[in-house]
């Protein structure tokens, strides 16, 4: 590497693990090692489902620790919970896990004050029920909220424990449902007919923003030496990891490919139709003026929590005989709100396919494909929806994230979309995470020189489609009941 190489550490944390990772860059090389990996494991207490954040900031100091000497850190984490403040600045309770059942019921509160037509022409968001808007209106009269000075959703309170500096970065702002994708701006009419207090809010940041300094505490917890500053990068890890998609023309969809599949189009204006809407497609807020229109998709959190029921059975092996399951025999809606909360999975997965008239799932081999046929199937119907939606035709489809170690699953998303699947990198959000401080050092340029750096230095695999899309439509067809 040349003399011009600087390390970056990007905060990454899923819903099951986080990690710390570095990553060492120069204008034409990029490498990325694990610094340090620790569980991420919500917890259940008698109020209902919660994060347990002191443990993960226990995992960010180590994590920063095991880094060693580093020129930037960046945080990104998953979207839509946050932590609440007094105003000392202390956290009021552990933050509210976006599986929590508060928000059961809660949208139809919502939509009675504000129709859903309006509030989606208004911010673009598809309808969740883990949407921060709605677990603020479920928070509404409890004493916690009553209390609260401050709201900082969960990468904005890890950087403040890191720097003391309080701010709102925007690429995360944009699925609480209280953010106008066409002003990337706070929907203030939205917040002033539900009654939320956008005051909460602390000022918006950009990727790439200045977000602080660790602060003397930080550096003593951690080992580094300072000054040590914290980059914003773009801090919902879906927007980090689109950012990392490494596509070479306009032609592309992207599939991000984890606990969540998120799959849609990368575009420069936010599609606000209601026929949009009817589609459930969201428009989150990305790098650079962009804006991710994409569908939420169960993704692989129905694997995860098969194979925690069955006792943790070896995921190559099982891997191996699903590939041996006849193709579409039974497949699930991937979508279906059914499947959100944990636990049982295998046997709500049984009762969907008994429920449709499908033959019944029994081994672990037949779930897993069952599962895997399924997903695809929602890959495909989302690139082809917004495809049609955005008026965008699509040539390839990018799949990013720890989804594409799996590499039935690529292949099958090859098959049931018709289009060659590039997948890689595996790592997208910390990637995405490092290059968003690298660019804010002057090292790397616009959003199209991050992906040429990408191209040049992370590997990735081809799957080419097999076969025709006629058994995946009839499969789809069959899910529908027509």
């Amino acid at each position: 590497m040349s003399a011009r190489v600087r390390s970056y550490a990007a905060v990454d944390l899923g819903a099951s693990s986080g990690r710390v990772m570095v990553g060492r860059v120069d204008p034409d090389s990029l490498e990325l090692r694990e610094a340090h990996r620790f569980p991420n494991r919500p917890v259940r207490v008698p109020e209902g489902l919660r994060w347990d954040v002191l443990a993960l900031y226990a995992g960010v100091l180590d994590g920063l620790r095991a880094a060693g000497p580093v020129d930037s850190v960046g945080i990104d984490s998953w979207a839509v919970d946050y932590g609440l403040l007094d105003a000392d600045g202390a956290l009021l309770g552990n933050p509210v896990h976006y599986r929590d059942a508060r928000t059961e019921g809660v949208a139809e509160k919502v939509w009675a004050a504000l129709p859903a037509a309006e509030l989606y022409t208004a911010t673009g968001l598809q309808y969740a029920p883990f949407n921060t808007l709605y677990q603020l209106t479920a928070a509404a009269e409890t004493a916690q909220l009553a209390q609260a000075w401050r709201l900082l959703l969960i990468p904005d309170l890890l950087s403040y424990w890191l720097t003391g500096e309080q701010g709102t970065e925007l690429t995360n702002a944009s699925t609480t449902q209280l953010i106008d994708p066409r002003t990337r701006d706070w929907a203030h009419g939205v917040a002033d007919r539900l009654g939320i207090d956008l005051g909460l809010f602390a000022p918006l940041r950009r990727p790439g923003d200045a977000a602080g300094f660790l602060t003397p505490g930080a550096l003593e917890a951690t080992g580094l030496s300072g000054p040590v500053p914290v980059t914003a990068v773009g801090s919902h890890d879906t927007a980090s990891a689109v950012a990392a998609v490494p596509a070479t023309g306009p032609g592309f969809a992207y599939i991000s490919t984890g606990t969540w599949s998120l799959a849609g189009l990368e575009l420069t204006a936010p599609v606000l139709t209601e026929e949009s809407r009817a589609a459930n497609f969201t428009n989150e807020l990305g790098l650079d003026g962009t804006v991710r229109y994409l569908r939420n998709i169960m993704g692989l959190w129905l694997l995860q929590e098969c194979v925690r029921e069955w006792g943790g059975p070896d995921l190559g092996a099982l891997l191996l005989d699903a590939a041996k399951v006849p193709a579409l025999r039974s497949v699930v809606d991937a979508e279906d709100a059914a499947f959100l909360a944990p636990g049982r999975m295998p046997e709500r997965i049984a009762r969907a396919c008994r429920a449709s008239g499908q033959p019944v799932p029994a081994t672990p081999a037949e779930i897993t494909r069952c599962i895997l046929d399924s997903l695809a199937l929602a890959h495909r119907e989302a690139v082809a929806d917004a495809e049609r939606l955005a008026d965008r035709p699509v040539d390839v489809v990018h799949m990013v994230g720890g989804g594409t170690r799996n590499a039935l699953l690529c292949q099958l998303t090859a098959d049931a979309c018709g289009l060659p699947v590039v997948a890689g990198p595996t790592e997208a959000s910390a990637l995405g995470n490092v290059l968003a401080q690298a660019r804010a050092d002057g090292l790397v340029g616009d959003l199209a020189g991050m992906r040429r750096l990408l191209v040049r230095t992370q590997p990735l695999t081809r799957y080419e489609p097999r076969g025709d899309t006629v058994r995946w439509r009839a499969a789809r067809a069959r899910l529908a009941g027509g």
